[in-house]
């Protein structure tokens, strides 16, 4: 009897260790390959453009952008932050709407908004742009946006893990903003947060649907994202539309770039 029990324990416990490894096996690449830069000195970081976004001098008609980089320090062995970037017809700046745990922690509001270049980089970290709207009917989709935004339920709360944080912000309004088709990457973690009281919810995209459990444990199916499975926020997944698997640190790997999309005019 005792050596049965024995024996279950210890498969337990390897199935366990196994787990662990699948999890931290990603954000261990990351860090060790440089993808993630978890030594940076935050002090001398670079924050200038990275030159993606267009010139507000140059481009008229309204755009909207979307954009993530890998997170400051250990955190970006795990996870990107993302930010959400709008210009309106003939304005002559980007605003860029984001969550930043610092100023939370500083007893402010997480939730900021700032004028200028919405592609710095993230103190040195290269942005990579996930949404790219441009045309007259975007001036509709940032009235829905700036909306979304004033109505966002966690101004004032902000949790590095499994969230409110800066992936649960873009998550959140992209939902409320089907026009964008948000596919947020695995490395995302906090856009499967949907609250305390709520268990399911649209995908990010708009294209699907996902049961998230405080964020912790979540799947996710959608035309856009695939399926998706999270495990205490660290996201396994399969996305047929763009052939390309997603994994937890590493990211999207894929052979077919998503679209960045103008809407129909």
């Amino acid at each position: 009897m005792k050596r049965s029990v024995f024996s279950s324990v210890a498969r337990i416990v390897r199935r366990l260790g196994l787990t662990v490894v699948l999890l931290l096996a990603g954000p261990l690449m990351a860090a060790v390959s440089g993808q993630a830069n978890v030594s940076r000195n935050w002090a001398e970081a670079s924050r200038e453009s990275a030159g993606i976004a267009p010139d507000p001098a140059v481009v008229r008609e309204p755009v909207v952008q979307i954009y993530g980089a890998r997170a400051f320090g250990w955190r970006g062995a795990f996870a990107v932050h993302t930010w959400i970037s709008v210009k309106r017809q003939n304005a002559s700046h980007f605003s860029t709407y984001e969550v930043i745990g610092w100023r939370f922690w500083g007893g402010r509001s997480p939730l900021v908004r700032r004028d200028g270049q919405p592609d710095r980089r993230w103190f040195g970290s290269l942005p990579e742009i996930y949404v790219d709207l441009r045309g007259p009917e975007v001036e509709a989709v940032i009235d829905k946006i700036e909306s979304e935004i004033r109505n966002y339920p966690y101004k004032d709360a902000y949790k590095t893990w499994p969230g409110p944080n800066s992936n649960t912000f873009t998550a959140t309004i992209a939902r409320a903003v089907p026009e964008l088709r948000l596919d947020l990457p695995p490395t995302a973690v906090g856009k499967d947060y949907l609250g305390v009281t709520t268990l399911a919810a649209k995908s990010p995209s708009g294209t699907g649907v996902q049961v998230s459990a405080l964020g912790l444990l979540s799947v996710m199916a959608g035309i856009e994202e695939g399926l998706e499975v999270s495990v205490l926020g660290l996201a396994f997944g399969v996305d047929p539309l763009d052939l390309a698997i997603k994994l937890p640190g590493i990211g999207r790997i894929g052979v077919v770039d998503p679209p960045q999309r103008r809407l129909p005019q």
